[in-house]
């Protein structure tokens, strides 16, 4: 089993990186990109005989305590 961990900035709070991107697309030509917000992707492998509901609170646990900073970032946990 497999948590997909997706932890973004909250709405209103400052992205750089995102406006360097940004910045950086539209020199190579996308003009019709109004935002870029950065984020970052964690895949988390949990044992075969954890069952979905243990999955699911040890990925949510994990991200918040340890890949997200609650106070200026969301976090989004998927379990495959």
């Amino acid at each position: 089993m497999k948590a997909k961990v997706y932890v973004t900035l909250k709405p209103g709070v400052l992205d750089p990186q995102g406006k360097a991107i940004h910045h950086s697309a539209e020199l190579l030509g996308f003009s019709n990109i109004s935002d870029i917000r950065q984020g970052k992707y964690f895949e988390i492998s949990l044992d075969d005989a954890v069952n979905e509901t243990e999955a699911r609170e040890a990925a949510e646990k994990i991200a918040h305590e340890v890949l997200a900073n609650p106070v200026i970032e969301d976090y989004r946990v998927e379990i495959v």
